[in-house]
């Protein structure tokens, strides 16, 4: 059986203060998990791999083996496609750390969604930067 994990990291100001979210929904679309996380001061892209760390920390724990991940940040989704290489050397060992992630998995996807369609993980990451740092379960 494959979940669908939705990330979204987000920066007010790039760099500014960023939040991490994640949810996690099973076939039917119910949602198994949800997560945000403060951050703190980092740019955009810092905070999309972050979240994405979140969910795929998150899936993991729940005993997820099958993944299709979705985000809204084109760069993201084509660095891990291969089509673009991390460049920037603040992302490349975040990148490296999804990998590890990745591999732990039987199968995974991912994809590129509008932002419209990524509303829940938008809110996870908002409620990440607006209640600060830590680790918050999401009502």
């Amino acid at each position: 059986m494959s979940w669908t994990l939705f990330t979204d990291g987000a920066s007010r100001g790039n760099p500014g203060p960023a939040g991490a979210g994640a949810a996690i929904f099973d076939a039917e679309g119910r949602e198994l998990a949800a997560r945000s996380l403060g951050l703190g001061h980092c740019t955009n892209n810092a905070a999309e791999y972050r979240a994405l760390l979140l969910g795929l920390q998150t899936a993991l724990e729940l005993g997820g083996a099958r993944l299709d991940i979705r985000l809204d940040s084109e760069l993201i989704v084509r660095q891990l496609q291969g089509r673009y290489k991390v460049k920037h050397e603040t992302l490349k060992p975040l990148f490296e750390e999804v990998r590890q992630l990745l591999v732990r998995l039987e199968s995974w996807s991912v994809a590129h969604v509008p932002r419209e369609q990524n509303k829940r993980a938008d809110q996870l990451a908002n409620k990440g930067i607006d209640e600060g740092a830590g680790a918050k379960q999401a009502a």
